[in-house]
């Protein structure tokens, strides 16, 4: 579709709707992961450190991410 001056507007691009309750891009659960890994690193410091290793929430953070990367 052109106008009269030979501008094409953008195409609009849909969302994905997944799991999450947002219609969401790949930016955005990207994103949502990264926000998520640091959120869970930081309860794991303040309350789980003292029983269990660091590593632990890093792997729980990743599985995380990618199910919300790749399904949501």
């Amino acid at each position: 579709m052109t106008s009269a001056k030979g501008f094409i507007p953008p195409e609009e691009h849909e969302g994905r709707k997944g799991f999450l309750p947002i219609e969401t891009n790949l930016f955005d659960r990207v994103f949502i992961s990264l926000v998520l890994l640091v959120a869970i690193h930081l309860f794991w410091m303040r309350f789980v450190e003292s029983v269990l290793p660091i590593w632990i929430a890093t792997l729980i953070s990743l599985i995380m991410g990618a199910v919300i990367v790749t399904k949501g």
